[in-house]
């Protein structure tokens, strides 16, 4: 069973990338983790589906908040952007077959707020323009202690006339 998530780079990865959990690149998670029996390449194939003819999209960033169960997670919050719901939404409905489970939180959680965390090596700050070009799958299990995170596809998104 494979743990997936499905983001959007703030700088575009490559397929096979790996960063520890602590060294995620910054990013708006599109779709939040979920468990899945598929193997990673139908799912690949079907986000492309999903998503063909997706434009980038730009968001602007917003207040920070704090998140997580404890209230101890800092991050950003972007602000409402009808687009980037739409594709929130048709990526969750595009993958609720291959949920391991009906109760899967990922399609059955809170309401979607896009947000990107704060990192060591990196933030975005209020009022910034954000520029998304990229939807990448990335494999939440490490196979290995030292790869982490791998990227397992990656989708460019067409430019915005």
């Amino acid at each position: 069973m494979s743990r997936l998530v499905i983001v959007l780079p703030l700088t575009p990865l490559q397929v096979g990338e790996s960063f520890a959990v602590a060294d995620w690149p910054l990013h708006i998670t599109v779709l939040p983790p979920f468990l899945t029996h598929a193997e990673p390449t139908d799912v690949a194939a079907a986000i492309n589906e999903a998503a063909a003819g997706q434009p980038s999209l730009t968001a602007r960033v917003g207040h920070d908040e704090l998140f997580g169960r404890r209230h101890d997670i800092p991050v950003s919050v972007v602000d409402d952007n009808p687009a980037l719901t739409a594709l929130h939404r048709t990526l969750k409905e595009a993958m609720r077959l291959f949920a391991a489970s009906p109760e899967e939180p990922a399609f059955t959680g809170p309401g979607f707020r896009a947000h990107v965390t704060v990192k060591r090596q990196g933030r975005v700050h209020e009022g910034d323009l954000l520029t998304l070009t990229q939807i990448a799958l990335v494999d939440m299990a490490p196979r290995a202690a030292a790869s982490g995170r791998t990227v397992l596809a990656t989708l460019d998104l067409a430019a915005s006339e």
